[in-house]
């Protein structure tokens, strides 16, 4: 099967999907013991969503399959070398009649280069809440894909060259993109699997983990009249909290707004809907905000 192209000849549909689902899939060295690769087409240091979704499968391959990951919380500790594999070392904190923890170091070279802690929890029922978007916004249908916002020269760094496993509908004017103008809004996109995922809700919630580092600290930039390409950015820690069922192909509007940046670091705060405006994920992540030096 030969993979759909987008606007600008990148790759995007289910083989591209399915060569990611394949990414997660870890291989098993020994008991708690994991090994993970990066796709051939990468960035020069590893995606923070990809070894973030893979340090998550390492953890829940570890829990009983009745229990659902509800939150973790993670660093980044090194850049990540994509051509070389990474080795995820699980450890079993605890398992209780209703909660498990889990801990995961990613090493590659001898050296810790993520660290994350999850929690899982045995189904139960509860009060039910939301909150909805901060305000409505057109439906995907009426947005152009990201491959026709992203021209040859735009400046979306390695969004431009890889392959895409999710079809994202941006909102809002790119931050990538020169002379913009500094807003307090959130930044919003719509984002979904560019295919269809197995019937597995770590999966769900782990292609979730993978895409939901991809905008945030964008909205740290969002806030100040300038573009993302005139910042050195990074993911500096990562956290998620997994509120309701849902799938990762079907649409979900991700809303990543910024409370607050100094000394170097911005703090982005997210938050991932349905399409009937269900919060189901909230996301926070601290990132490296850098100015580039006079």
């Amino acid at each position: 099967m030969i993979p759909e192209l987008d606007v600008d000849g990148i790759p995007r549909g289910q083989v591209v999907l399915d060569e990611l689902i394949r990414l997660l899939d870890l291989e098993q060295l020994d008991v708690d013991l994991f090994r993970g690769t990066s796709p051939a087409t990468s960035p020069v240091r590893v995606f923070g969503g990809q070894v973030a979704a893979q340090a998550l499968v390492a953890a829940g391959r570890t829990v009983e399959p009745d229990r659902f990951v509800h939150s973790l919380h993670s660093y980044f500790i090194r850049a990540g070398d994509p051509r070389r594999p990474i080795v995820f070392r699980a450890e079993r904190i605890r398992d209780g009649r209703s909660f498990s923890t889990r801990r995961v170091l990613a090493i590659q070279g001898g050296e810790a280069i993520f660290a994350l802690s999850a929690s899982f929890q045995l189904a139960q029922e509860g009060l039910v809440h939301s909150v909805p978007p901060r305000r409505a916004v057109p439906p995907p249908e009426e947005l152009d894909s990201l491959g026709a916002r992203v021209l040859s020269g735009a400046g979306a760094g390695w969004m431009e060259r890889i392959p895409r496993s999710f079809d994202i509908r941006l909102v809002d004017e790119p931050v990538w993109i020169e002379d913009r103008v500094a807003t307090d809004e959130p930044i919003r996109a719509w984002m979904k699997a560019d295919g269809t995922v197995p019937d597995d809700p770590l999966r769900h919630v782990c292609l979730l983990t993978y895409i939901s580092d991809l905008t945030l600290l964008g909205s740290v930039v969002g806030r100040h009249d300038m573009s993302s390409t005139s910042v050195q950015l990074a993911s500096l820690d990562h956290a998620m909290w997994f509120h309701q069922p849902f799938r990762a192909d079907e649409w979900l509007l991700y809303e990543c707004w910024s409370p607050a940046a100094s000394g170097g670091r911005g703090l982005a705060e997210g938050r991932f809907f349905t399409r009937d405006g269900t919060l189901v994920t909230s996301v926070l992540q601290e990132g490296l905000v850098r100015l580039p030096r006079e």
